[in-house]
């Protein structure tokens, strides 16, 4: 039946076409995941690979690399990615990309700073002394030092990047309907809320719950894998 309130049958209740919102919660998950991954496997590298070449090269190189990450930093990043999926079309893909779009900078700012630190370190001029340097030092010896501290930004920035996916659903430009998406069921729900509020409240609450979860799993990560912001 259509907008139960939650009990013993419906445990979170029902929506307003009667389908029962403990099920569509749990396999809304499965989109805003697979959503935040894209973004995840597009933002990290391309961060840290113009992150770390403004750092290694220097010069003139550097100071392009990181005007084009300034421009991308100040674009507000839902807007950017609301007229991105306005061009291209609503779905998993287009809304991976667009926030995509405007992620990436933060990490490449950090992996630069982080490769201007090592770049005069005993530890790379000692790689040099051997004969390494160019792609194969890039790769071999400042990636595997960046890449730490680029798994804990990642886990840092889920949760805003799950709001984010959930204000593209919200905005009806996430997940084509009626495929269950967190953000799509709360603008369902608004509709009702004031007599219904579970509908909003339940895929509402999961947003929460999951920002905050990936927030207290980035402060974990970051007191384990950064000793000087350990207790």
């Amino acid at each position: 039946m259509r907008l139960l309130p939650p009990s013993s049958g419906h445990w979170l209740g029902t929506d307003g076409f009667g389908r029962d919102l403990l099920s569509r919660v749990i396999y809304g998950a499965r989109p805003t995941l697979i959503l935040v991954s894209l973004i995840l496997l597009l933002t990290i590298p391309i961060g840290l690979l113009v992150g770390i070449s403004a750092g290694y090269l220097g010069g003139w190189a550097e100071r392009i690399l990181m005007r084009v990450t300034d421009i991308f930093l100040s674009l507000p990043s839902l807007v950017i990615a609301l007229a991105f999926v306005a061009v291209l079309g609503p779905g998993l893909m287009n809304g991976a990309l667009a926030l995509a779009l405007t992620s990436w900078p933060s990490f490449a700012r950090q992996a630069r700073a982080e490769t201007l630190a090592l770049r005069r370190s005993d530890y790379l001029a000692a790689a040099r002394m051997q004969g390494i340097g160019g792609l194969r030092l890039m790769a071999g010896h400042i990636l595997p030092l960046c890449l730490p501290s680029a798994v804990v930004r990642a886990a840092l920035s889920l949760g805003g990047i799950i709001l984010s996916a959930a204000g593209l659903g919200f905005l009806g430009m996430g997940v084509a309907p009626p495929t269950a998406e967190w953000g799509s069921m709360v603008a369902e729900g608004s509709k009702v809320i004031f007599d219904q509020w579970w509908v909003a409240a339940v895929p509402g609450g999961a947003i929460l719950f999951a920002s905050l979860a990936f927030n207290l799993l980035g402060d974990g990560l970051r007191d384990k894998m950064d000793p000087r912001h350990g207790h």
